[in-house]
């Protein structure tokens, strides 16, 4: 069998999810995107901030960041749960078009990739600490690893989710408790800060531009909704008189993650901060050697707490690079799926990540994470925040743009200036900001400048343009139903199906994507539109829509 037609490795990658595939009950769904908090890069990151920033500055700013990143990713969420379409589908109906949102797969391709080799660095960092094994070659372990863990999506992520969450939230219990009965809990946590290479202790001053630019280099996780979209596409629909759960699932799985990432900055900060009191801060900062000096204030024994703490780190890391590796695999499917149009199937994606995030492993990605999330930081707000405006402003209040999210390449324009355009002018700003152009003051705070930009400009172009970029054509087809391929004689969800007149029927959204010799020749323009009125509704020939018909 193509691995492209097996429905256990694809999890409808490219397409609609339909309801008859979503069997997984809405807590299940949950305990799958809450992966990201056993994520040790927290721990790491949390305590690189306050080290060098202080207590003070880094809680405001992470709360500043949570604040802000926190609507943004509610809008995505409750889209996606919506519409069972993932992020990259979401994007192109949300005012970027169909070959506009390329390059906003390769943006979240990248964000996931960025994770994926940190996560995979502090995995092998347990390896080596346990087996004595070269790092370089624990970098090749920890990636290989991934491989049959994530080839089969959801069919095994849920069920491995599902099952190890007690058994870390066991671990980090432990741990969190053994730090907070150590002596002076507290002034561990708030007082210790690195200055000059030194452990010093006292409080740091807090100020406004620290605590911004601390929130600034945050607001790079506001693309982690991407990776809770891809799992909450799957969730079912609303149940009549259990809407309020939906919605609670739905807020826990999605933005509730920003709330969540708050209580781990403390969690991590008060372990560091105990930490630190035994070992040199650059230790503390590993998680191996954070958990084994926690453990081993109550076991007594470095090796058992070190046993322990490698455990603890390997679970957590392959929980977060399961979501990892899936998130990506998905994402490349879609970039190759519009530049290659071609798509061999998502598992082979899978290769690919993790080949590339070995890479980013050797090139030492560990020790220079801050620098790349604040160069990232620029791109992915400018993403997220024109995707939410278009959604909130331009869908819902102005209404200058279709209710509906349009995924499928016959009825889009391959650009969309609304979304794309903002999201170009907001990174191109911001960039040239981060790069000193505008002044020291908008170098540190230059992801703000993309996240105002990307909020404002959506709805100036869409009224601008008066909406008339984001459908194409439109589909005279039944209202419900499946309907046959033309091409793959797979049948599908309505949704994912589209009238072609290249094909002389009725084509999913996956084999229109791959189509490279029709030459949009179903659209009047795929490139604008073409004089006044509503946009084309094609229908499809007598025969072929009876056929349709009766399939439905």
């Amino acid at each position: 069998m193509d691995l492209a037609d097996n429905p256990a490795l694809e999890d409808y990658s490219l397409r609609y999810a339909p309801s008859t595939f979503r069997s997984w009950t809405p807590w299940m769904i949950v305990m799958s995107c809450l992966a990201g908090l056993s994520a040790m890069a927290g721990y790491a990151l949390n305590a690189a901030f306050v080290n060098e920033f202080g207590f003070g500055n880094s809680v405001l700013g992470f709360a500043v960041a949570m604040v802000i990143t926190l609507p943004l990713m509610l809008a995505a969420a409750y889209a996606i749960a919506r519409k069972h379409i993932d992020i990259d589908l979401l994007t192109r109906g949300a005012g970027f078009g169909y070959l506009g949102s390329t390059l906003t797969s390769l943006v979240y391709a990248t964000y996931t990739l960025i994770f994926l080799a940190y996560e995979g660095a502090i995995m092998a960092q347990a390896v080596t600490a346990i087996s004595g094994l070269d790092i370089h070659l624990s970098y090749v372990v920890v990636a290989v690893v991934m491989i049959p863990l994530t080839v089969y999506g959801m069919t095994f992520s849920s069920k491995f989710q599902a099952g190890t969450w007690p058994i870390w939230v066991l671990l980090i219990g432990i741990a969190i408790w053994s730090a907070a009965t150590a002596p002076h809990p507290l002034d561990n946590m708030v007082q210790s800060h690195v200055d000059g290479g030194g452990m010093v202790s006292g409080t740091v001053t807090v100020t406004l531009l620290t605590v911004f630019t601390i929130a600034a280099a945050q607001l790079a996780l506001a693309a982690q909704i991407g990776e809770q979209g891809d799992y909450l596409r799957l969730i079912g629909d609303p149940v009549p008189g259990k809407a309020g759960r939906w919605r609670l699932a739905v807020f826990l799985g999605g933005p509730g993650v920003a709330l969540f990432s708050m209580l781990i900055f403390f969690a991590s900060t008060l372990l560091v901060g105990y930490a630190e009191t035994r070992v040199s801060p650059e230790r503390a900062a590993e998680p191996v050697e954070l958990f084994t000096v926690v453990y081993e204030r109550i076991l007594g024994n470095h090796q058992a707490a070190l046993v322990l703490a490698v455990v603890l780190v390997l679970l957590s890391q392959i929980k977060i690079n399961i979501m990892n590796t899936y998130s990506g695999s998905l994402s490349w499917s879609n970039f190759f799926s519009r530049v290659l149009h071609r798509h061999p199937g998502r598992a082979v994606w899978v290769f690919l990540q993790v080949g590339l995030s070995l890479v980013l492993m050797e090139l030492d990605i560990y020790h220079n994470i801050i620098t790349v999330l604040a160069w990232y930081a620029n791109i992915g707000i400018a993403w997220i925040a024109a995707v939410a405006s278009d959604l909130v402003i331009n869908k819902r209040l102005l209404k200058v743009s279709p209710p509906q999210v349009e995924f499928r390449r016959a009825h889009l324009f391959n650009v969309n200036p609304v979304g794309f355009g903002s999201m170009v002018v907001a990174g191109v700003v911001s960039m040239a900001a981060y790069y000193g152009a505008l002044g020291a003051t908008a170098a540190a705070l230059s992801p703000f400048i993309a996240l105002v930009i990307a909020l404002v400009l959506p709805p100036v172009l869409a009224v601008a343009t008066r909406g008339r970029w984001y459908i194409a054509r439109g589909s005279d087809l039944p209202a419900a139903g499946e309907l046959p391929c033309v091409v793959c004689h797979g049948s599908y969800d309505v949704s994912d199906m589209a009238a072609c007149p290249f094909h002389e029927g009725t084509i999913c959204s996956l084999c229109c994507s791959i189509e490279a010799t029709c030459k949009d020749g179903c659209k009047p323009s795929a490139w604008r539109p073409v004089g006044p009125g509503e946009p084309v509704l094609l229908g499809l020939p007598v025969r072929v829509r009876a056929a349709a018909e009766e399939t439905a």
